[in-house]
């Protein structure tokens, strides 16, 4: 597989960029802010280590709006990841130009949650690249930095893959056309939506991407490493295990939009989509845009 990616954007009707391609990278832990916020805390600081200067330098402030991600702006940051402990949720989104697409994006949300289907606490978070990145540090170098931005932290579900990453988290801006034509040929592209998806997954899955991180209590619900090194046996399948019973299945060299007038789907996302069926988040409601959302989630087995 090369890196042969196609250039996707989506404007509103004031012909600004809502939606650009890039690589993201999300990780879903159903755990309390306070178990998980100076790990993902230490993975935003990798994140800035690894990104160029100033690659973020607008955050979304409290009262809806966007401010300039000084010194004065990282302290708030600092404050509302690590040291505001007793709250019902907790929402920082950080960016390379107000409102994003630059590229650059991260997100975190971590919310306590009583609904039936994901009762107790679920915390997620973000970092995306744009795709001029991946092509710059090829897909070794890449994959390395997500195991690194991984490492700490105690998810159930994880994944990076070639995606098309929104302005501010959202899909409510935007030509719904231009959506529909990408999505009726280029399979392999991700629909990042964590805000929405987030405080409802509960302990699911999301689908098979380029890189999918499984673990507690996912992993096992799976059967465990063993099981599905059996029912991946391709050769471009690698599983690699993580400390705290986790794993990293990688499913190629390269992320791949999956162009479908060009290339077949290949078979090892097919098969780790269908074997993750069982266990993939349901809404509970047909609620538009999160539908859609789903809908396009489980089209590698419908």
């Amino acid at each position: 597989m090369s890196a042969n990616f196609p250039v996707l954007r989506r404007h509103d009707r004031a012909g600004t960029v809502v939606a650009r391609d890039g690589v993201v990278v999300s990780f879903f832990m159903p755990h309390d802010h306070k178990l998980v916020a100076q790990v993902c805390w230490r993975a935003l600081q990798t994140y800035l280590r690894a990104t160029p200067p100033q690659s973020l330098s607008w955050y979304g402030a409290a009262d809806g709006d966007v401010l300039e991600l000084d010194a004065d702006g990282w302290e708030v940051i600092r404050k509302r990841m690590v040291d505001q402990l007793s709250r019902l949720a907790w929402h920082v989104r950080l960016f390379d130009l107000p409102g994003g697409t630059g590229g650059y994006q991260f997100e975190y949300h971590s919310w306590r949650i009583q609904r039936p289907l994901c009762a107790g606490s679920s915390t997620t978070v973000s970092f995306t690249f744009p795709t001029e990145f991946l092509l710059e540090q090829g897909p070794q170098r890449m994959r390395a930095l997500v195991l690194e931005l991984a490492r700490e932290l105690p998810f159930h579900f994880g994944y990076a893959s070639f995606a098309l990453v929104p302005q501010d988290g959202s899909w409510g801006v935007g030509k719904w056309q231009v959506l529909d034509e990408y999505f009726a040929r280029y399979l392999g592209v991700d629909l990042s939506s964590i805000a929405r998806i987030g405080s409802v997954i509960g302990t699911h899955a999301l689908g098979a991407h380029w890189l999918t991180f499984l673990g507690p209590p996912l992993l096992d619900r799976l059967g465990g490493t063993e099981a599905l090194r059996q029912a991946l046996p391709f050769p471009e399948v690698s599983l690699l295990p993580m400390e705290q019973e986790r794993l990293l299945l990688t499913l190629s060299e390269w992320p791949d939009a999956f162009d479908i007038e060009k290339t077949a789907i290949p078979p090892q996302y097919r098969a780790l989509a269908c074997l993750l069926k069982p266990f993939m988040y349901e809404p509970e409601a047909d609620d538009g845009i999160g539908n859609y959302l789903d809908r396009w989630r489980r089209r590698l087995c419908p």
